[in-house]
């Protein structure tokens, strides 16, 4: 009898793999390079007591800490080991993220993932691998985009360390980062991928400002630069999102009858007609500045999934803001035990 259990176990998992192969085979994947990266990584300590590890770095090293500390005891988000060892990405992007959109409608391709549900984008730690899975979407006709990661959330599974690229950011910037990621190994909610980015921005934005005032003081020229990079990432971002819906309006007007070339001509030119508007924008920061020219000067206009990167990380955020100021007095460690408890 026990053999026959084990013999319909063996065969019910070889089924399970043929059936599955290739989702099977990009866990693998990505398992390896997540892996690699934690296994080469190097704790603090080693970082901190080596001589030949600029002091500039060093002390990015230490404010890293110092945010973790501050979000766990102030913002209420949950304890963890990440964020104790560095991984030296010796100046090159490790993780290449895809997306994919219908090119005439802003319905995101979606992949479906064992345990954690689903999620409009998919992660790789080869980049020939990322542009191959690009490839083979663009040639389904689906828009599609690629882009690299300075940071991610393993949401526990492993002990995340701190990707040494980040340590070159702004302070604000690095503090925001490392706030956003602790919020999704503290709220996750399955299938909702665009809720919990919006959190973890939200939480993200407001956290960094609240470290920062607790370091340098409310009034400090810390806290005033980094409101004005919030300030500038606002009214880029509303831009992109107004062109969004611009974008939605157009898809839903096409008649049915109406030619392909026709939809990519109109389509084009609405794209353009909202970057080149971005001139309008009152920017104050040389970093949006920056990120404005660099759309500006592409050779070809961005598609869907430029645009559909702002609704999945930042639509929802003035509601959540509401929420937060109006019902919790804009205390964040309130309103995550309120998240923590509503989304258990």
């Amino acid at each position: 009898m026990m053999k026959k259990i084990i013999v319909g176990l063996v065969v019910g998992v070889v089924i399970l793999l043929i059936w599955q192969q290739e989702l099977v085979s990009y866990g693998i994947m990505q398992a390896k390079g997540q892996i690699k990266v934690i296994w080469n990584a190097r704790p603090i300590d080693d970082l901190l007591a080596d001589s030949q590890v600029p002091d500039s770095l060093k002390q990015k090293i230490r404010l890293v800490q110092e945010v973790k500390q501050f979000a766990i005891d102030s913002l209420g988000v949950n304890d963890s080991d990440s964020y104790g060892s560095v991984y030296d990405q010796k100046g090159k992007p490790i993780l290449w993220v895809i997306t994919a959109t219908e090119p005439f409608s802003l319905e995101d391709r979606k992949w479906k993932f064992p345990l954690l549900g689903t999620f409009s984008y998919k992660g790789f730690f080869e980049h020939e691998k990322a542009l191959k899975e690009k490839k083979e979407l663009a040639e389904q006709g689906l828009d599609t985009g690629i882009r690299t990661v300075s940071a991610w959330s393993t949401l526990g599974f492993f002990d995340d360390p701190i990707l040494s690229q980040l340590l070159f950011r702004s302070d604000g910037q690095v503090a925001n980062t490392i706030v956003h990621e602790l919020t999704h190994g503290t709220i996750f909610v399955k299938d909702s991928l665009q809720l919990n980015e919006n959190i973890a921005s939200l939480i993200g934005d407001e956290g960094a400002t609240a470290f920062l005032a607790h370091k340098h003081g409310a009034e400090s020229s810390e806290v005033k630069q980094y409101q004005y990079y919030l300030q500038d990432r606002a009214k880029y971002t509303n831009h992109m999102l107004r062109g969004t819906n611009q974008l939605d309006s157009l898809y839903q007007s096409f008649p049915e009858d109406l030619t392909m070339e026709v939809k990519r001509n109109e389509k084009e030119k609405l794209i353009r007609e909202i970057v080149a508007t971005t001139d309008t924008l009152n920017l104050k920061t040389s970093q949006y500045q920056k990120v404005k020219n660099r759309i500006k000067s592409r050779k070809e206009p961005p598609n869907n999934t430029f645009f559909k990167s702002y609704v999945r990380y930042r639509k929802n955020l003035d509601d959540l803001k509401i929420e937060l100021d109006n019902q919790f007095d804009g205390d964040i460690a309130r309103y995550l035990a309120y998240l923590k408890e509503k989304y258990d």
